[in-house]
């Protein structure tokens, strides 16, 4: 009897155990991984190398809301962030008189001001919208050549009205994958690379494709002379300088001498790159959303290996542990300020928006607004 029992649970043993290796080798996952080379980590060394200077944020207490993941001042010298509900928040520089400004329904990753005070926004949800001064939201565009636009993340306004933002997946829609960190994952997984930089011009309202290519296509700036574009690779951890003239370049497959139009300027960094945002006295200052991992590095060219990942619990994802850093470099690529917290207390420090007198650190997850005094910067 009891070698019949034994016999039983054996059985259920291994019929358990066949179907967790078909389960792990067959179960369908929304992606379709490329394979890619991963250049070897950096490590944090030269001008990287480990400091605490990002370490003891001081911290604005949102009331509730999670996530100020865009910072800039207004033209009316107030504060505005978005958050995780959709809220835009406006205050004061130190953080009182809080209020909402508007809500887009959506998710909002980065903003500018127009040259009469409206808020154009890249809302990973809506599309590219314009906020009035009185919190009307407005749709500039939700779409280019028909195709939908799905992930607008970055923009920035230039002097001429014409507006800059990034989408940064073709393929994964956070409304439509849970969310615009799920998403991300998602999409820099699969390395399809269908991220793509796109021009608005609001005097002919025509949207137009300048890059496409990208690994995840994230944050961007312009140039002091506003001829170039500054785009965050995040899924290949380099910043790319492309003219902002260019006509649907892809920089995935650069024919010979397009360097003129695109180039590479800031690569193997030693983190997901994530917002940029215009400093002063030149800088433009880029987060790290996460530090890179090595068992992501690994899997670059293992596409098999990442449809397997998926099929764990979310536990079990190789996602980094957090690591505060952000950088500060000049439009030649030099790297003028690097700001570090190992300890990660303040998640995903995906920017720094820079005022005369303070450092406020961007975040897609934290419940709250950090900041530093900008005297941070003399700091040997």
């Amino acid at each position: 009897m009891a070698k019949m029992r034994w016999g039983r649970l054996a059985g259920v043993l291994g019929v358990a155990v066949l179907a967790g290796a078909a389960y792990l080798a067959w179960w369908p996952v929304p992606i379709e991984p490329v394979a890619w080379s991963a250049p070897a980590a950096p490590g944090y060394q030269g001008v990287h190398a480990p400091n605490q200077r990002l370490a003891g944020l001081r911290m604005i207490d949102l009331k509730g809301e999670i996530g100020p993941e865009h910072i800039a001042l207004g033209q009316d010298g107030k504060l505005y962030t978005t958050v995780l509900s959709g809220n835009i928040l406006r205050m004061n520089p130190d953080g009182s008189g809080q209020e909402v400004f508007a809500n887009t329904g959506g998710r909002v990753l980065g903003f500018d001001f127009d040259a009469a005070g409206n808020l154009v926004a890249a809302d990973a949800v809506k599309g590219l919208l314009s906020i009035a001064p009185d919190g009307k939201v407005r749709l500039l565009t939700d779409q280019v050549g028909g195709d939908p636009i799905r992930y607008a993340d970055g923009v920035v306004v230039a002097r001429s009205g014409k507006m800059y933002l990034s989408d940064a997946s073709t393929r994964f829609a956070p409304k439509d994958w849970g969310g615009t960190f799920e998403a991300s994952v998602l999409d820099i997984l699969e390395q399809a690379s269908t991220g793509r930089v796109l021009e608005y011009d609001p005097a002919t309202r025509a949207t137009r494709v300048v890059a496409r290519g990208i690994s995840f296509a994230n944050g961007v700036a312009l140039s002091q002379d506003e001829k170039s574009l500054f785009v965050n690779e995040t899924g290949k951890y380099r910043v790319w300088k492309i003219v902002v003239d260019a006509n649907d370049l892809d920089i995935g497959q650069l024919p010979a001498g397009a360097q003129a139009q695109a180039r590479v300027l800031l690569d193997n960094l030693p983190g997901y790159p994530d917002n940029l945002m215009r400093g002063l006295d030149g800088r433009i200052w880029l987060g790290f959303a996460k530090p890179r991992g090595a068992a992501i590095d690994n899997m670059a060219g293992k596409p098999w290996l990442r449809r397997l990942t998926l099929r764990l619990p979310r536990a079990l994802w190789p996602i980094p542990k957090p690591y505060g850093h952000v950088i500060a470099f000049t439009d030649d690529g030099q790297v003028v300020a690097d700001l570090q917290d190992p300890a990660g207390a303040y998640p995903e420090t995906t920017a720094i928006t820079e005022t005369a007198d303070r450092l406020y650190v961007q975040s897609l997850h934290a419940q709250g607004l950090g900041w530093l005094p900008r005297d941070v910067l003399k700091a040997p």
